[in-house]
Order: structure tokens, then sequence, then C-alpha cells
């Protein structure tokens, strides 16, 4: 992750963490779509950004976010493996999970090329990984 990325995403982060502390909901909520924008290319801040948002749809007893959140966080790992995420997406429920949608202007500098591919390297090697078990797999079978 760029640096500005990784500064803006940390941010977010902790404004959304204060606020969830603060039992101020839709705050942390808020502050976590903005983290999702600007992590949802990289494997980890995407699976921390919506389990925070699980977290804070339990808090609330919006059911229908935590399901949401729930089929998201099994969304994370395809996502992450083939490379596509819908870039300006903020990640809650509320919005479809394949729908881009325009970075606010704010975070348009700390956000990504939107024709980069992030952790390029990470991904052919999850892959490989994969490859490997299915290989070794078969072949302790036979």
């Amino acid at each position: 992750m760029q640096a500005q990325t990784q500064q803006a995403f940390t941010q977010e982060m902790a404004l959304a963490r204060q606020a969830y502390q603060a039992k101020s909901y839709a705050v942390s909520f808020a502050r976590l779509e903005r983290a999702h924008i600007l992590g949802q290319r990289y494997f980890y801040p995407h699976l921390i950004t919506h389990a925070w948002m699980l977290r804070v749809g339990l808090r609330t007893r919006r059911w229908r976010e935590v399901f949401g959140q729930l089929l998201r966080l099994l969304a994370v790992v395809p996502g992450f493996l083939f490379g596509w995420v819908p870039i300006g997406n903020t990640g809650g429920a509320n919005v479809s999970a394949l729908r881009p949608m325009p970075i606010p202007e704010d975070l348009k500098a700390a956000v990504p090329n939107q024709h980069a591919r992030p952790e390029r390297r990470a991904r052919v090697l999850a892959w490989l990984v994969i490859g490997l078990l299915l290989l070794l797999a078969t072949t302790v079978s036979v």
C-alpha cells in the first residue's frame, strides 16, 4: 500500500474506532466507509474494514447490515484473488457490493490509480499456493 494511502486508511480507522468507543455508531460507520474506499484493494485492510462494519452492525442490531457484512467478508478472498473491486464502493450493505461509486474529493489523492493492480505479487503467490495444494491433494489421494 502506498504511504499516502496507508496514512489516510490508518487515520480513518482510528477515527472509526474513537467514534465506536464513544458510542457514535453512525459516525464510526461513516469513517469505516471512507476506510473501505481506501483499503478495498488490499487484502488485510479490506478484511478489517468489513469486520469492523460487522461489529457496528451487531452493536446497533442492524441485521441487514450484519448479513451484508457476513457476505462481504466471504467475498474478500475471491475479490482479492481475482483482483476485482468496485472502485469507490463504500462497503455497506445499503449499496450493491458490485457497484463502483464516485470517490470523495478529499480522498482522491490517497486512492491508488484505478488501473493499477496493487498486491499483484501477493495475489500471484496466493494462486501458486492454491495450485500447489491442489496438486498435492491429487497426488496424495492417488
